[in-house]
């Protein structure tokens, strides 16, 4: 019921039943094992902030405070109510140790970047969701732009990974915990602005940075591959709209 509300809430922003089903889950919680239930309760309750959140592109200044704000507080206040009131490490934040990467690890970071390169240009031009993000071509523009893919990208990694894989693989057998966190990343993204076939190329993204932060327990690794796939959605954005600017900078 928590991923159906998180799908209706946000993804499709069909507000009347999402808040619905969501009031419902609450309830059901009630009657379900205590220890599972106020850990649930938590993901339950930042999905609320995300249902009054307004999750666009837009980079005013104005909305990207406010929105920043409420995406912040869907992180933190599930981290600070674990740790310091239910005394609970379920939620932390493990950095990991850029030394210990190999050759694996750069490897996978270099194919993270060869796929999306061939992938997201195509996406983009293909459906014109690249409609769905601003167009600016000023200094200010470009560095909001660039800002708000990173700082999303950072958040994405933080709550659908930090917070809500580690809620549910605490309760539920992995494959399942990281198909939940999956199902509610995606529908933010969607609603977000990655519309038409997105879905099929970021639910397995989604899948695949839970088991990559199961294998390495590495925050850092963890954004460092989501942090090269948003640079090629910058670039691939900012040429989708102009095509010539980036050979301005080149020539």
């Amino acid at each position: 019921m928590i991923m159906i509300s998180g799908i209706l809430l946000i993804g499709a922003q069909y507000k009347p039943w999402g808040w619905l089903i969501l009031a419902g889950t609450g309830l059901s919680l009630l009657f379900t094992d205590k220890k599972f239930a106020k850990f649930a309760l938590l993901i339950v309750l930042s999905i609320g902030i995300l249902g009054v959140t307004e999750i666009n592109t837009d980079i005013n200044i104005i909305h990207i405070l406010k929105t920043g704000l409420l995406l912040n507080l869907a992180v933190l206040i599930p981290f600070f109510i674990s740790k310091y009131y239910f005394k609970s490490k379920i939620i932390s934040f493990p950095l990991g140790d850029v030394r210990s990467w190999g050759k694996k690890q750069y490897a996978y970071i270099g194919l993270a970047f060869g796929l999306a390169y061939l992938l997201i240009p195509f996406y983009l031009q293909n459906t014109g969701a690249y409609l769905n993000w601003p167009a600016g071509t000023d200094s200010s523009s470009l560095i909001k732009l660039f800002l708000g893919t990173n700082g999303l990208g950072i958040w994405d990694e933080l709550f659908f990974v930090i917070v809500c894989l580690a809620i549910f693989a605490k309760f539920l057998p992995f494959f399942f915990a990281n198909i939940a966190q999956a199902t509610l990343w995606t529908a933010f993204l969607y609603e977000l602005g990655f519309t038409s076939w997105a879905p099929l190329m970021i639910f397995p993204f989604a899948l695949l940075q839970g088991y990559v932060f199961k294998k390495t327990h590495s925050l850092l690794y963890i954004l460092a591959i989501h942090l090269t796939v948003d640079f090629v959605l910058y670039i691939s954005l900012i040429n989708a709209h102009h095509p010539n600017l980036l050979n301005i900078f080149i020539t």
